[in-house]
């Protein structure tokens, strides 16, 4: 099968020779082979395996994002994804990226309140002043 695995920013990933693939969504996981019936799934935020031809499995921890599967093609998209071998690695590399992101969210909201709250009270001000 082919797997391409696309970001908001671009491929992030791409393989012809893939033999199986293990995806969770909120409802489980389950698994791809070549000759499944074509398919679309909203996918939840964890581990996704692949298995390339003669290869050991492979990881990618992937944010929520969609997968569709016709013919041979099987076409996933996700906000953020991180490849890796060793799950051990995996999981520490996905706590340092995604943790550091989720901070970096919070803080851009924060500041958008303030500067939300900032506007309404000049806003108020201006009113009242009129």
């Amino acid at each position: 099968m082919q797997l391409k695995v696309l970001l908001p920013s671009g491929i992030f990933f791409e393989s012809d020779n893939v033999e199986r693939i293990v995806a969770e969504t909120r409802s489980g996981s389950f698994g791809i082979l070549p000759h499944r019936r074509d398919c679309v799934a909203a996918l939840a935020p964890g581990i996704l395996t692949y298995q390339e031809a003669n290869g050991s499995p492979a990881y990618l921890a992937v944010d929520e994002g969609a997968l569709a599967k016709v013919g041979m093609k099987v076409l996933i998209s996700v906000r953020r994804a991180i490849r890796g071998t060793d799950l051990g690695q995996l999981h520490d590399e996905v706590k340092r990226q995604f943790l550091t992101l989720n901070n970096e969210e919070r803080q851009v909201r924060d500041a958008l309140h303030k500067l939300e709250s900032t506007f309404a009270g000049k806003l108020a001000e201006f009113a009242h002043e009129r």
